[in-house]
């Protein structure tokens, strides 16, 4: 009843080809294939070990409407597919029957999983269950993006459920607290647990505002979203600031990082051998925790709600996601929140 892996994350949009292009053309994955439906047509893209599903149509018109564009699915690959259901279940998810032939629980807010066979879906290079039909060549290893993993994703809640929710993970998944973190920025705060598998594969990132604050950026993904929902995937790239450059030239856009971050980073991360000149020509925010450094910087979202949005991080033996760096990324966030009115 253990999650090992996370299989793919799925995508509901009300328009494929735009979707799709900004994955390809702006952040560098590739289109493996398609597979059409009665009801719906999805779209596989993969970059390094990450794998993206793009879907739309009727099928997912319901959760269009409540949400707006944003991952519908999280499919996990799992020891054993029944007993985790079976505890999925007994720890308050709703089953939500069978899909592509595997079965499919309820996770937060619209947010479902679908539970994979382990040994099936880590051996297959398309993900089991639909009808694929390949659309592009596999990409030579010198045509690969930036991109390596999918190293973890940001979940919003409400500010009263986060414990509930890290509770459940646990009990549901086998997956283990990692971390805690309590950001207040001015008259805002959030909250945060860090959930993840044993195998280290799955890591989910959950964040809430501090419901005795002032509304902040949280509470409007709440409300734009209409509940819960991903807030952002993390990408992991081994370089950060060539990725950036290609990416912005592509047409990506990044949040802006103000100077006054830099003022006396280079104290902060020392032994890193990185210039601070270079982090900031291209917005890159540094920090380190006690296993070593990591470095991040936030996509402006490309959807019309303004919820879902994209990271890029790098790791240097790191393995947290360092107090500087949640402070400056939040920030960054609310200030271009605000400027969107």
């Amino acid at each position: 009843m253990t999650v090992q892996d996370l299989s793919y994350a799925e995508l509901y949009t009300r328009h494929a080809p735009t979707a799709v292009d900004y994955f390809v053309s702006g952040m560098g994955f590739t289109r493996i294939a398609d597979s059409v439906e009665p009801d719906r047509s999805s779209i596989l893209l993969r970059q390094g070990e990450t794998r993206l599903i793009v879907t739309s149509g009727p099928g997912t018109t319901r959760f269009l409407d409540r949400h707006g564009d944003g991952i519908a699915d999280i499919a996990f690959s799992c020891d054993d597919v029944e007993a985790t259901h079976d505890a999925a279940v007994a720890a308050g998810a709703r089953s939500l029957g069978r899909r592509h032939g595997h079965p499919v629980v309820s996770g937060f807010g619209d947010v479902a999983h679908t539970l994979l066979p382990h040994a099936t879906a880590s051996a297959a290079e398309l993900p089991p269950g639909r009808r694929w039909v390949r659309s592009a060549p596999a990409p030579e290893p010198a045509q690969e993006g930036p991109v390596r993993l999918l190293d973890h994703i940001a979940v919003c809640l409400e500010g009263h459920r986060l414990t509930e929710y890290a509770d459940f993970y646990e009990a549901a998944f086998g997956m283990s607290r990692y971390s805690s973190e309590y950001v207040a920025v001015g008259d805002q705060a959030m909250d945060s647990i860090v959930v993840r598998s044993d195998s280290g594969r799955v890591t989910f990132t959950l964040v809430a505002p501090d419901p005795s604050k002032e509304p902040g950026q949280l509470d409007a993904f709440l409300d734009r979203n209409g509940g819960p929902g991903v807030q952002h995937l993390a990408f992991l790239v081994d370089e950060i600031i060539p990725a950036v450059r290609r990416m912005s030239e592509a047409g990506t856009e990044f949040l802006a990082t103000p100077d006054a971050y830099y003022d006396g980073l280079a104290e902060r991360i020392t032994g890193m051998r990185v210039e601070v000149a270079e982090l900031r020509a291209v917005q890159v925010l540094a920090d380190r925790d006690e296993w070593g450094y990591l470095l991040q910087l936030f996509s402006r979202s490309p959807y019309e709600r303004n919820t879902l949005f994209f990271e890029l991080i790098q790791r240097r033996g790191s393995r947290g996601f360092g107090s500087a760096n949640i402070r400056a990324l939040y920030e960054a966030v609310e200030r271009d929140r605000l400027a969107a009115g």
